[in-house]
Parts: structure tokens; sequence; C-alpha cells
């Protein structure tokens, strides 16, 4: 069986051939002994436990859960507040009115683009293929190993999809491509299976949650391979993963974007396994300096000599929009804010919808080896507490429309997954409410700018998010694995949490590379419909309620649920959330995408290509879904490839100057589809 890896060159690929293993009973314990990190007392790390046990030292969250002192408290450097930055204090903003990056090392490369984008998300994949196939010459670059976003770094490979547009076929034609490049992919599966020959996705593909479900290390493969074919029509395109974003540089009005920055890191062995463990891993990610797992090369990213570029934050949580300090919304939003009917009392900009750290369990017997693994996990919120979250919620285990069957990546006798039972070595990804979902927001996930500024990431961007937050989530993930496993057994059915470098995810620990955030920061558009500040709303998407006609302005049409998955505080006390918003699809009307909302203010040559977009709080829990997402990606990436043809023209001058309709033609040439 051939090793899972991959090497330092910029455009790496996968063999196909080396898809989808899983990890024994004994390499299981070896990788989770091989990485050992516990966090002492004074909040750093040591070599201590086992990395399944980072939570065992005490700690003052302990003491007072709800303190409102406890989202300065940090697991490492990156989240440490600097009391020489305080909220009011903008020494660090150039007479532009952006950031200034201090340290910014020399650029070791630099990569010329006609349009840059930032991300290799689900959306991002899309906006720089469809950037490409227009024939910009157009650089992607990727924080994690692989690109793919949803399908494959975080975890979510399986495709949640509007049974409306399933049923009428109506997706665009560079969605339905998509899908059926994937479907054509080999797998080659564990060992243990005892299966030698390489299966097509479609051979093992069966579940109820959509209509396609494949393994993460698939949609890594598929990404990449889809950006390598629309590289033929820009042959000088470059993408990069294991690449972060750490900052940009704009011209002296701040209006516009003149330079990208960002470090990527080399793994020093070729056989480097990400831990699954981003709350350990992200600082690492994101510095500038080499370390004992990287070298690190600086990149900028800059237009072509007498040529501006497009740049797309096509990042899950708006990385760009964040440290630029865009105009933006975090969290929840109240009715004196939007004006929904379903919205909150007050806003919150620390109830995001819950995020997930997904993870692979196969039907195979392994001596109990991994539930001893899994009793390693230790939490500073009292075990209790995470156990008190999970349940089934009645629905069995295995047989029938049933928990294994809901998710199930491989299936290999393709049982019917609403009547039929899973068989020996079949494999399910895990992404459950009442399970791995963490909505905890002591601390909130995403960093507010007075956070930012606190912690010094305008200076030096780290992420912007809590790594606390994501250290509680990962706990949360791996002892609901522990719990599944308790569960009383089927003898004909022994169930195995899947971890490893062989594994689907393909981590140390298990876990996703990064979770599934379903909630950023999100831009405010500018004046467009009536609103000062556009914004896509509830009423924009119920049946019932009297919404806008986009047609005009259209870049995308999607459907699905308002489906949001709600935030809440230890102790209870008001969160501000709108879950009662979230409705079945029956009540949404087809949304169509207005190009106002890609365009953030202030910014002239910069678009959204994912979840950032200017929607509330509200509507984003249904543009979210993995259609939504590319729908987003591939109308800013067309926009972008044909700006460039257009060099005095910006994006928000498309609308005001007349040019909707020759844009949308050409959308439609690209494969994009703008009605229902």
């Amino acid at each position: 069986m051939k090793r899972f890896f991959f090497s330092r060159r910029l455009a790496w690929i996968i063999p196909v051939a080396s898809l989808l293993a899983g990890a024994s009973s004994a390499v299981l314990v070896s990788t989770i002994e091989q990485y050992t990190q516990a966090e002492t007392t004074d909040g750093k790390l040591s070599a201590a436990e086992p990395s399944f046990a980072q939570d065992s030292a005490p700690d003052a969250e302990t003491v007072n859960p709800n303190d409102a002192a406890e989202n300065a408290q940090t697991l490492n450097s990156s989240e440490q507040s600097d009391p020489t930055k305080s909220g009011s204090d903008n020494s660090f903003l150039l007479p532009n009115g952006r950031p200034s990056l201090s340290p910014l090392p020399a650029p070791a490369e630099t990569w010329e683009c006609e349009v840059a984008v930032v991300g290799g998300s689900l959306g991002g994949v899309a906006a720089a293929s469809h950037a490409m196939r227009t024939g910009a010459k157009t650089c992607l670059i990727e924080l994690t190993p692989w690109m793919g976003g949803q399908i494959s770094s975080q975890g979510v490979s399986a495709v949640d999809e509007s049974r409306n547009m399933l049923e009428r076929n109506n997706f665009s034609p560079s969605w339905q491509s998509f899908k059926d490049f994937i479907l054509q992919q080999p797998v080659t599966l564990p060992a243990w299976t005892g299966i030698t020959a390489p299966l097509t996705v479609a051979q093992i593909n069966s579940c109820w949650v959509g209509r396609l479900c494949f393994p993460p290390q698939v949609g890594a493969v598929v990404s990449q391979e889809w950006l390598k074919r629309a590289a033929q029509y820009s042959t000088s395109s470059k993408w990069s993963a294991f690449t972060a974003f750490k900052g940009a540089e704009f011209d002296e009005t701040g209006r516009f974007i003149t330079a990208i920055y960002a470090v990527r890191r080399s793994p020093r062995e070729s056989g480097y396994v990400p831990q699954g463990r981003p709350s350990v891993e992200l600082a690492t990610w994101y510095a500038w300096e080499d370390d004992a797992t990287f070298r690190k090369t600086p990149i900028k990213l800059q237009p072509p000599p007498g040529k501006r570029m497009i740049v797309i934050d096509a990042t899950d949580t708006g990385e760009v929009v964040g440290w630029a300090k865009v105009p933006l919304r975090i969290g929840s939003d109240s009715r004196n804010t939007t004006g929904e009917t379903n919205a909150a009392d007050f806003d919150n900009p620390e109830c995001t919808q819950a995020f997930t750290f997904p993870f692979a369990m196969g039907i195979r017997a392994d001596g109990g080896q991994s539930i001893k693994t899994l009793e390693y996990v230790q939490s500073f919120y009292p075990r209790a507490e995470h156990m008190r979250v999970y349940t089934l919620e009645g629905v069995p285990m295995f047989h029938g429309r049933s928990f294994f069957n809901y998710r199930r990546i491989v299936s290999l006798n393709r049982s019917d997954p609403f009547f039929g039972s899973p068989v020996l070595n079949d494999i399910t990804l895990v992404n459950w409410t009442q399970g791995n979902d963490w909505n905890w927001m002591n601390p909130p996930l995403i960093l507010t700018p007075e956070k930012l500024m606190q912690t010094g990431q305008y200076q030096n961007w780290m992420g912007g998010v809590s790594l606390r937050s994501m250290r509680h989530a990962e706990n949360h993930a791996l002892m609901f694995a522990h719990w599944l496993l308790e569960q009383p057994p089927d003898p004909a059915l022994p169930l195995a949490y899947l971890a490893g470098a062989d594994s689907p995810m393909g981590t140390v620990s298990g876990l996703s590379m990064l979770p599934y955030i379903r909630e950023g920061r999100r831009i405010l558009g500018r004046s467009a419909y009536g609103q000062t500040e556009f914004m896509l709303r509830e009423a924009d998407l119920r049946e019932d309620m009297e919404g806008r006609d986009f047609r005009a302005t259209a870049v995308g049409v999607t459907h699905y649920d308002i489906d949001i998955h709600g935030c809440r505080y230890r102790n209870w006390e008001p969160t501000g959330e709108a879950v009662k918003a979230s409705v079945k699809e029956y009540y949404i009307r087809p949304v169509q995408i207005p190009l106002e909302s890609l365009i953030p203010q202030g910014v002239e040559n910069l678009l959204v290509g994912g979840k950032a977009i200017a929607a509330t709080h509200i509507a984003t829990a249904m543009t979210r879904i993995h259609h939504g997402e590319w729908t987003i990606g591939s109308a800013a990436g067309v926009t972008a490839g044909w700006l460039v043809d257009q060099p005095d023209l910006q994006p928000a001058q498309i609308v005001p100057q007349g040019k909707m309709p020759q844009l949308q033609q050409y959308m439609i040439e690209q494969g994009l589809r703008l009605d229902w």
C-alpha cells in the first residue's frame, strides 16, 4: 500500500492510486504518541502527554467559566494581548488607513497575477479555475495541504444540495461538470478491506444526506486536477497549498490593493502528516519564521507591470476583509439592524454559527484499540458537559435511514441508504449536530476588530481566529467519537475510529485539517436595491415574504434550507442567535445572487468568492452550502477574468455604467447559470 503524503512542489498532485487507506490499530496508537503536546498552567505548550490529552492542566476557565476575561486567555502567543495596542490605538495604521505589516520579510518569490485568489476553499477553486478559463493570469494560495475546503481539508465531502434543484437538474454546467468529475475518480481502498482493485466514486457512493458522498482525499485530488485542466487556458497561472495569507499592500489612497503577502511552508520531512489539531498547528502555519517542521518562503503577489490585479477573498472566515479593515459584520444581527422578521433581539458579534471538526469511522474489528486511544482525550470543561450534548436523536446507528448511512463515504454493496444496512469495511463521515458541532462562545471563534487590535494581528496576521475555541471543538469531536464507540454494539458491524496518516482525513488525530466553518466575517455591500449598505436578507429568500428582484444584476442562482446551527454560552445567558429563522427549503424561493453582494465597501479591486458575501446572519445560513459557495466563487472568478480585459472598469462601476448585460452573457458562456 502506498503511503499518502505531499511533496514540497508548488503544484502538488496526489497519485490517485493512493487515495484512501485506513490506519491499523497499531498505527493509530503510534501516530498519536508521535505528536506529544500538552498545555501547562501558564498556557504554553510542552511535550508531555499524547496529542489527544491537551487540556489536563488547571486553567482559570474552570474557576469562572463565564468571566469576560476568558476571551483574552490564550493558547499561545498568536492570541496573547499586547498592552501597547489598545482598542483606541490606531498607530498600526498607515496614512491610507490600512494596516502596516511588521515584520515584513523581503519576498523570496514574486508572482505576477492579474487575478489573485486568497483561499483554496471550494469557492476558491471555483474562482481560480473560472478566472483561468477566461485566460487571466491567475494565482491561488491555500493555507492547508489540500485544495477544496469543504470537500477536502474541512472533511465535509458529503454534498448537501436542494432537493428541488436535484429534481429539476437545474444546476449550472460548471457545478454539474465538477460533480461528474468527482464520480469518475478511482479510489484505492484501505488494505484492511482486502479489496485491491480501485473502485470509482460512483461504485461506492450511497448516502442519504444527498446524492454524492466520497472520501475527503478525493476532494483534494479533484480540486487539484480541476485547476490543472483550467490552467490550459492560462499556462502562466500558478497556485500553492501550504501557504498562509499574511496581509496586503495598498496604494496611497487605500482603495486599491497593490500586493498580497503570504508565507509558504515546506515540510522538512517528505512524509509530513498534519496533526489534525489546528489549535496547535496554526501558530506555526502562519508564522514567517522557519521551525523544526517547516522551512518558510515569503511570497509577494503583485500585478504585471502597468496593470492592476483583481483580488478575490475566498477564505471561509474572510481573512482579507478582516485584516484590511473592510466594513463588515460578524455574528448574529438584530431586528433593529436588519429589519428581518426572525432576527435576534440584539446584535451579537460572538454568535457565528456552530463549527465542526468532522472525522471518519469504519466498520471493522480493531480489537477495541481506537476506543482505548480516545480515552486519552481530556478537556478543560468537565467531560459531563460535553456528554450532555451527545445524542443520536432517535436515529438508528446502522440500519435503514441511519446515522451511519447518513454521510456514508464508502459503501461496498451500495445498499439503499434509506432502507438497507452497511457492510463490513464501509466508512462514514461524521458531521452531526448533536455530536461534533461546537456552538459554545466561551470563547467565540472569530476574532472581532477589537480583539485583532489587542492581539497585534493587523501587524502580523495569524488567521484571525481563537485557537482556544478550536481546541475545545477538537476535544468535543474526539469525545463524541469515543461516545459513539461506547454505544451498544452490533456484533456483525464492529465500529472503529479512523486516524493516522492513511485515514480518510489524512491526519494524525483523524480529525479534519481545519474545521468546517459555516460562518465567518461578512462584508457590507455598497448602496444598492434600496439599502445604503447592501446585504441579502431573510425576505429575499422566503416565499412567504416580500423580497427583492435581483434578476438585473444576478450572477448565479442557488437554493437550500435556511439552516442555522446556533450558538450558546455555557451558563445559557442570552445569545442573540436567530435559530427560529431556520426553515425547510419548501419555504425558500430560488435565490439569485446579485453582483452587489460580492463587492465590498472602500476597496475598488476586491471581490468576495465564498462565504463572506454581503448577507445577513440568516441569509448566510442558506448560501453557505456546497452549491452556494461554488456559485459565488464561480461568479467572482468569471467577473475578475472579464475585468482583466476592461482595464478602466472597476467592479462597483459595472452596474452604473450599464455593463451588466455583457457580463451576464459572458457568465453564461463560461458555464454559469443565472436563473431558475
